[in-house]
């Protein structure tokens, strides 16, 4: 038997939650310094998966299967194709950045005001480790159902961190307007939030639930390969109007995850209240999940239902670039234009997964990761100044590059990376997903280049509001990065500028999963109008 490396994978952070949440209340330096250690003990192992998969080997590599719930047929199988294995180098990636960025987040106020709260700093911690655990595990499961628990089951640790551990910045945006004052109010933005996001994923859950079960009535198992073999083979059929019924059921809990327009709304709310780790964690990490599971389980599973499906989804995911990118540079709160960004270059994933092309395909999962680090390393430093300041309106900006000009040159590569700078990891993406669509939807791709100069207007106008112009009052004494924060976003952007020149290393892990992918949908990519000269 081989070593359970997918296992110890997941298990690592699973095992750092528990151990950190253990540890005694006075002692929280070492239950972050423990949490730290655990997510780099994640790191080095998925590092090592990844140097063992083989590009040009089986489509699913380093797989596990043991018998779970033998009545039900469940099984506890695990794989790793080229498309999960780089989303779960990513997840392991950043989780460290983000225990790092969150390092003082979750520490106890040091005010005794009695509508203050004491915020458990081991709580904090152990939850983000649950969390990678569960994002991991869900880009390794290859049997249906325990993909569906864990679907769920992170729902419930990002609930805490959203609604329990609350941006420190709103109290003072909400002073000057709550009747009950700014920590009540924001108490109650913070639970609105939570709940919100809950209640959509939730609801999207319980939708895929149905076509989960139904999917076993008709295959029989919940086992991916098992299904892909006995659809290759002709053992299975489905009546068009029953993978039709199914593919919308999975479609709709992944477009509410991802988020696509017009299941968005949780989002902004989500990762306005929450602190910037973990709406980085939001965006970055657990949304891929939607994503993911696009290409994995919608367009294996149900090809023909995906195909049938795909002028509509292009047209919602056409929205959301153009929708978003509106939004975000009407904002007058640096979060929430972050995260209405976000929803425009989740549209670009989307339409890059459903353009049903190689390229399309191969740039919308570098989209998933070049996305997850770009957003990272912009959110993260927006964090750092939101905390220096204590607002997260634009409004209170002005000046900042003369005061703290490394974090306002880091704020700008974060902020040129989301608008998909060439020279910068996301422009390979946005200009693979782009070709993809216009080879075999032009007019969709000549609409959805509108998204790149929207993008380019909402980031170019806040760094000139934030950190241009003459230095405000309140920005005067502001001090630049510290030696942690420093930590925290250098390797970020090292990543965007190496990955902006060579992406080779990614592509060449992904493109043979995307050939699979294509083979499931039985799509070739259109041959081009001029034949390139011999």
């Amino acid at each position: 038997m081989s070593f359970p490396y997918l296992t110890v994978a997941a298990a690592l952070p699973a095992v750092g939650a528990i151990a950190t949440a253990a540890v005694p209340a006075a002692r929280r330096t070492f239950a972050k310094w423990l949490a730290l250690l655990f997510s780099l003990a994640t790191l080095a192992v998925a590092a090592v998966v990844l140097a063992l998969f083989e590009p040009g080997g089986d489509r699913y590599q380093l797989t596990e299967s043991h018998a779970w719930i033998k009545e039900f047929g469940v099984r506890y199988e695990l794989g790793v194709d080229g498309i999960g294995v780089v989303l779960m180098a990513l997840t392991a990636l950043l989780i460290p950045f983000v225990i790092l960025a969150g390092w003082h987040d979750a520490d106890p106020l040091e005010d005794a005001a009695p509508n203050r709260r004491w915020r458990p700093t081991q709580g904090f911690f152990a939850l983000i480790l649950m969390v990678e655990a569960m994002v991991i595990l869900s880009f390794e499961a290859t049997d249906v159902f325990l993909f569906y628990i864990l679907f769920e089951a992170m729902l419930i640790p990002m609930y805490f961190l959203i609604g329990g551990f609350g941006d420190r910045a709103a109290p003072a945006q909400f002073a000057a307007t709550a009747a009950g004052g700014g920590d009540e109010a924001a108490a109650t933005q913070r639970s609105y939030a939570a709940v919100k996001f809950l209640l959509y994923n939730l609801v999207g859950g319980l939708i895929m639930l149905a076509a989960v079960i139904g999917l076993f009535v008709v295959a029989g198992t919940f086992s991916l390969s098992e299904i892909a073999e006995a659809r290759a083979n002709g053992s299975l059929s489905m009546a068009t109007s029953t993978e039709r019924w199914l593919f919308l059921g999975f479609f709709f809990a992944f477009a509410v995850k991802a988020p696509l327009w017009p299941l968005h709304t949780w989002l902004p709310n989500a990762m306005g209240e929450a602190t910037a780790p973990v709406a980085v964690l939001i965006t970055a990490v657990v949304d891929k999940v939607g994503t993911f599971a696009m290409l994995r389980f919608c367009l294996q599973l149900f090809p023909e239902a995906s195909k049938w499906a795909t002028p509509v989804i292009l047209v919602l995911a056409l929205i959301s670039i153009v929708y978003g990118a509106l939004l975000a540079v009407g904002q007058r709160d640096i979060k929430r234009l972050i995260a209405y960004a976000s929803i425009s270059h989740f549209g670009f994933i989307i339409m890059g997964i459903f353009a049903m092309t190689s390229q399309g395909q191969s740039g919308a999962t570098l989209y998933m990761v070049n996305h997850g680090i770009s957003t990272a390393a912009l959110m993260l430093v927006a964090g750092f100044l939101i905390t220096r300041r204590g607002s997260r309106l634009i409004a209170d900006y002005g000046g900042v590059q003369k005061v703290a000009p490394v974090l306002a040159g880091t704020f700008l590569i974060g902020g040129l990376a989301t608008l998909s700078l060439p020279g910068l990891s996301p422009f390979v993406s946005e200009f693979l997903v782009l070709v993809g669509t216009f080879s075999r939807y032009p007019v969709v791709g000549i609409i959805a280049t509108s998204g790149i100069v929207l993008a380019a207007l909402y980031v170019l106008v806040l760094y000139q509001r934030t950190m241009t112009g003459p230095v405000k009052a309140a920005v005067q004494g502001m001090s630049d990065l510290r030696v942690r924060e420093l930590v925290v976003v250098t390797p970020l952007i090292a990543l965007l500028l190496f990955l902006g020149v060579y992406p080779k290393p990614l592509t060449d892990i992904v493109n043979p999963a995307v050939k699979h992918t294509m083979s499931d949908v039985k799509k070739t990519d259109p041959k081009p109008e001029v034949e390139a000269a011999p």
